[in-house]
């Protein structure tokens, strides 16, 4: 942002104070509020582009000030910045127009626009003809702490050049990453949960940072597990992605707010706490998690998420993580080429698309079908199998976090089952071992009993057990009941779940090598993989 601007020349005279000062400077701005109602911003046209800033924000304040200073030769005092600031902030509460300001992505079936947050204030504009690049986006996006810019991307970059960047166990799972980081630049959810998994050095972090840095780089590419939701929803409105590192495990709140930013959801919290108003975040995002063990294990977020578990690399085909970086920082721009290809050809298809049946996450498994040709996948119909074989590996992770679904299943097994909550407890106590009900996630109430159960039942339903809680008068009862029995149309799923990892992948070596790629960071050896082989798909 530079003084000598035109908005600079504004001559301001007559005997006014420096707040009457300041907000007549101000003028040369276009205030507006946002369409949470409350946050004022002002759009600053500047010599070659536009500018948005919130009114409250510090780049703001020092535009004001040093127009100030450049006419009047002395600084603005605080309390005259906080007076005109008020008064600033009132004009585009009851004067100014009401438009959405975003993060990084925006847009809609249409039309999809990547800030590239560099000093020029540049977007990409992709439709279903291609992309380019535009000085004038239609679109308001804000600059938050630790963005850093994307570079200008290359046209005519393949996708696939990305497989020399991740660590990925074939074909399957490059589908489903692929899929997934094409689904990011989706303005508008759901957004499934990535859920990287494997032993120490199998590039899970770096991994999510060669995302991120595609997509929405910042000074700080992952984040440490939150301590509470408010910290989720300000990462959440200060950035597109949100990428957690090294998980060990997920607490049922942190579960709970991962669903909500899948789907969509907000949190509110008063303003300040000497006072009555709500602050309230609103936000959907791509989501990325990473653990050695499956960290995710509640149901509900299992069903939202892709769970993709990334073969060991072997130690002679690591490299310097300086000359990994370097190599990639090379290739970014042709990569970021091949994705925008892969979001325009979305946008061209998905109005066409239609899938046999609807899978949970309907709208991304489309998106995904519609951007599959230039996804760079070995064969067409690939990810529909692959989505299907890693939901079928969700279900059988929940059934396997659940203390209670195994009992279940062997009572489900024995016979059809009715009774209350408080019955089913009793029942399920001398079906389980002692080891289990003394487990930490058994249920100790009735209650409990019965928000685990409805947390399985989509799970429970796929291997052929189907509870009900029915209608109390149906039934004639004065209690709630529960019904569990199997499923007597189920047959075994003829589609198998993906495998994690080939069943080869563990003997691979030399020209072999999965990929060529980075470490987690967390080995201790600095190095990363050094074959610059092709993978033998």
């Amino acid at each position: 942002m530079r003084l000598d601007d035109p908005t600079a020349t504004r001559i301001v005279g007559g005997n006014r104070s420096a707040a009457e000062i300041l907000v007549e400077i101000a003028e040369a701005a276009t205030v507006f509020r946002d369409t949470d109602g409350e946050t004022a911003y002002a759009d600053l046209v500047m010599l070659t582009h536009r500018e948005t800033w919130p009114v409250r924000s510090k780049s703001f304040r020092r535009w004001l000030a040093g127009i100030f200073y450049k006419q009047e030769g002395k600084p603005p005092g605080g309390q005259a910045v906080a007076d005109a600031l008020a008064v600033i902030e009132a004009r585009a509460q009851y004067e100014g127009a009401v438009r959405p300001v975003h993060v990084r992505v925006a847009g809609d079936d249409r039309a999809i626009y990547l800030d590239l947050a560099n000093a020029t204030w540049q977007a990409i504009e992709i439709t279903a003809v291609g992309w380019r690049v535009v000085s004038d986006p239609p679109v308001r996006f804000r600059r938050a702490r630790g963005m850093l810019p994307l570079p200008l991307p290359l046209r005519g970059g393949p996708l696939a050049e990305l497989r020399d960047f991740v660590n990925i166990g074939g074909e399957d799972q490059w589908s489903l990453l692929m899929a997934w980081l094409v689904a990011a630049l989706r303005p508008t959810g759901p957004y499934p949960v990535l859920a990287l998994l494997g032993e120490q050095g199998t590039s899970k972090s770096t991994t999510q940072e060669v995302f991120r840095a595609l997509v929405d780089p910042n000074v700080a590419p992952l984040r440490a597990e939150p301590r509470d939701i408010r910290d989720v929803m300000i990462a959440a409105s200060n950035g597109w992605f949100v990428a957690l590192d090294n998980l060990s495990d997920i607490a049922p709140w942190l579960s709970d707010t991962l669903c909500h930013l899948s789907t969509g959801g907000g949190f509110s919290t008063r303003e300040l706490y000497s006072d009555d108003d709500e602050r309230i975040f609103v936000a959907t995002r791509p989501v990325m998690v990473n653990g050695i063990d499956a960290v995710i294990s509640r149901a509900d977020l299992l069903d939202r998420a892709l769970i993709v578990d990334l073969p060991r690399i072997p130690a002679k085909q690591r490299r310097q993580r300086q000359a990994f970086w370097h190599d990639f920082e090379s290739a970014r721009p042709s990569i970021l080429g091949g994705l925008l290809d892969a979001v325009a050809g979305a946008l061209a298809r998905h109005p066409k698309v239609t899938l046999p049946t609807l899978p949970r996450m309907a709208d991304f498994a489309s998106w995904a079908v519609a951007a599959e040709p230039n996804l760079g996948c070995a064969k067409e119909g690939i990810f529909l199998a692959a989505y299907e074989g890693n939901r079928a590996q969700a279900h059988v992770l929940a059934l396997e976090a659940s203390p209670i679904a195994g009992a279940v299943r062997t009572l489900a097994g024995r016979e059809a089952w009715k009774g209350t909550a408080t019955e089913l407890l009793e029942t399920l106590g001398g079906i389980a071992s002692e080891a289990l009900r003394r487990a930490k996630g058994w249920p100790s109430s009735p209650r409990l009993l019965s928000g685990a159960l409805r947390r399985v039942v989509p799970s429970l339903r796929e291997v052929g057990i189907l509870v009900d809680f029915p209608d109390e008068k149906a039934l004639g009862a004065a209690r709630r009941q529960i019904l569990i029995r199997t499923d007597p149309e189920f047959s075994v799923p003829t589609v198998p779940p993906v495998p994690v990892v080939p069943r080869n992948a563990q003997e691979r070596s030399g020209n072999d090598a999965q990929t060529r790629v980075g470490t987690d960071g967390n080995d201790g050896n600095g190095e990363m993989p050094t074959s610059s082989d092709p993978l033998p798909f």
